[in-house]
């Protein structure tokens, strides 16, 4: 992986319906990844065993649920999902855009 992560050189990667992804970087115990949702686009419910994780709004909106919590989420807004926590999202805007940081990194996206 290089030092710089350069948007334009890197394709996105088709990861489920209306749902693609950019890993920007990573070491062992981080990982920064750039997801694009279409409308309506659905990060379905789930839980991680080993891994933290951010997911920050950069662009658009989300309907956000965190252990059944739910929220509204807008740009410049946060979710945090520790291990355990059942956590998903819809996209409520086209080509809404999050940025998830994982802890440790997510060795199953490298393969």
């Amino acid at each position: 992986m290089n030092i710089f992560f350069k948007a334009d050189e890197h394709p996105w990667e088709e990861v489920g319906e209306g749902i693609k992804r950019k890993i920007v970087g990573f070491t062992d115990d981080l990982m920064v990844v750039h997801l694009c949702f279409g409308k309506g686009a659905i990060g379905t419910p789930h839980t991680h065993e080993i891994h933290d994780q951010i997911g920050y709004v950069v662009k658009g909106s989300f309907e956000a649920q965190i252990n059944g919590e739910k929220k509204i989420l807008n740009a410049g807004d946060a979710f945090i999902a520790r291990k355990h926590f059942e956590h998903g999202v819809v996209a409520l805007e086209e080509d809404s855009i999050l940025v998830d940081v994982f802890s440790p990194s997510r060795e199953d996206f490298l393969k």
